[in-house]
């Protein structure tokens, strides 16, 4: 099987399982909206619930995964004994590290809140219940941390399934918590999304450890620090933690800000900044998730050539899915809004304001997109500084224009703020990808984009005329999403697009299998 259709197929699993958790991620959004609307709870929730999501993001899913999977291939590659005993002592000291991180949080949890949300404190009420809510949702950060681990350790075994379903855990948790634990607490029924929270992350967590069995995975304690290969992850880490630490000081700026505007400004970015997720979670994580251990092997034995390949077809693929998302959704943002979240106290005018921030965030949804192939490039060649460079470089632009643009675009400023750093850093690491590995096929790569951009835009004229009256609500979805996709899909063929050509074709021959078996 070639590196493409390889890819492909484990793209296709991810994005299918992907798919199956975002949808319910949305249940599960659209139940707290109903339930708490964008108000002084929601905020809270969303503040405590940030903060332990971040140190996941930095610490588990983020650092330790993609600088684990390149090495935990180079020794799977020598034997599976070798990659069992890695994973054993990883997890070992991992567990070690994190037993510190959460009782230290929770002990200085009123510290951490007068920086994370200083606007909060104004009001005693909403910080105590925020310091209150987050040490609760804390020990998340354990659990989930060693659910990543495990999502490392299968998908470096071509396993996709399961860590792609293990989120789910989290999302159908919450759902039941808002409809069973949150009535239990009469006074703060908040409280019980806090718990659930913890629950979710447990459950991520005891999901995929029957796959890690299944495939000869035993843990045994293990303390062998000093061994190469978790020397190695060591010194691929600490520039890694520190490059994706820039990332999470973006969010932290944006919630620190965010808390000084109007009450239901932190909703409103987290509202759109999770429909922003859904094209990016969908289309463009599958594809990252499925290059890193293929690219990493392919840079262990050498293969250049398939390499660069693997690399260009990953790009060309990921812009043909998201530039239409992108156009897509910034057209018909106000219906998407109000379809996904306008229950209950989510009012209106809620709509409104999370539709305005949603227009900002995608705007930059190709250049992140873009941004998360590049970068996994790096880390499989062992390179994470290069990362750390571009990364710092995009958060200075974003803190200089969240300062300029907050007072005059309010929440608006912030999420537009994270637009241009997006395609700042983009830019940064194409310009030391070309430095790095020369000629990849920038002018094939730019071709497509062209096509996949022409096309979309022939898409958002067609679906327009559902949106143009100001009267215009969720109803007008269906149609215009069915009108705008056939529009794509024409002008993409029209254009001669090579990648919906590679589509069709492998969903011919799985069409031809299907009908033979």
């Amino acid at each position: 099987m070639s590196s493409q259709k390889h890819v492909t197929k484990a793209a296709g699993v991810v994005g299918l399982a992907t798919m199956v958790t975002r949808i319910l991620g949305y249940l599960r959004d659209m139940v707290i909206a109903t339930a708490f609307g964008a108000r002084m709870e929601a905020d809270v929730f969303f503040v405590a619930f940030r903060i332990p999501n971040m140190l996941r993001r930095f610490l588990g899913e983020g650092a330790l995964t993609v600088t684990f999977i390149p090495v935990f291939v180079e020794e799977h590659q020598q034997g599976e004994e070798r990659a069992w005993k890695l994973t054993n002592t990883v997890m070992t000291l991992l567990m070690m590290l994190l037993t510190a991180i959460v009782i230290l949080g929770m002990v200085f949890m009123p510290a951490i809140i007068k920086v994370i949300a200083p606007g909060f404190d104004s009001n005693p009420e909403k910080f105590a219940l925020t310091v209150s809510l987050t040490r609760l949702c804390f020990p998340y950060v354990f659990f989930i941390s060693l659910a990543a681990l495990a999502t490392g350790v299968l998908n470096s075994l071509q396993h996709f399934l399961a860590p792609g379903l293990a989120p789910a855990m989290l999302n159908v948790t919450l759902i039941a918590a808002v409809f069973w634990l949150c009535p239990l607490f009469k006074n703060q029924p908040v409280t019980g999304l806090a718990i659930g929270v913890v629950a979710g992350g447990m459950l991520q967590w005891l999901f995929q450890v029957p796959s890690m069995v299944k495939r000869g995975f035993r843990y045994r304690v293990s303390f062998d620090y000093k061994s190469p290969a978790v020397q190695k992850i060591g010194k691929l880490l600490l520039p890694t933690l520190f490059g994706l630490a820039i990332h999470q000081i973006t969010v932290f700026i944006n919630t620190l800000l965010a808390s000084y505007l109007q009450e239901g400004s932190v909703s409103y970015l987290y509202y759109a900044n999770r429909v922003q997720e859904f094209p990016l979670g969908i289309f463009c994580m599958p594809v990252a998730t499925a290059v890193l251990p293929t690219m990493s092997a392919q840079a262990a034995k050498g293969e250049h050539d398939q390499f660069l390949d693997t690399l260009s077809f990953a790009l060309r693929m990921v812009q043909f899915v998201t530039i239409p998302a992108m156009i897509g959704t910034i057209v018909l943002r106000v219906p998407i809004t109000a379809a996904l979240f306008e229950y209950g106290r989510f009012t209106p005018a809620d709509t409104q304001a999370t539709a305005q921030a949603l227009l900002c965030y995608m705007l930059g949804l190709s250049a992140i997109a873009a941004s998360r192939i590049i970068v996994p490039v790096f880390y499989s060649l062992k390179d994470t500084e290069t990362p750390v460079k571009c990364a710092v470089a995009a958060l200075i632009l974003s803190i200089v224009s969240s300062l300029i643009l907050m007072k005059p675009m309010q929440h608006n400023g912030l999420a537009l703020a994270s637009t241009l750093a997006a395609f700042c850093n983009m830019l940064l690491l194409i310009y030391a990808l070309r430095k790095r590995l020369g000629p990849i096929g920038w002018r094939t790569i730019g071709i497509s984009t062209g096509k996949s951009a022409l096309a979309s835009a022939i898409m958002g004229l067609c679906c327009w005329p559902f949106i143009a009256p100001a009267y215009a609500h969720e109803w007008v979805l269906i149609p215009a999403i069915g009108v705008g996709a056939a529009a794509f899909i024409i002008s993409a063929w029209l254009l001669k697009s090579d990648e919906l050509v590679f589509f069709t074709d492998m969903v011919a021959q799985r069409l031809k299998r299907f009908k033979r078996a």
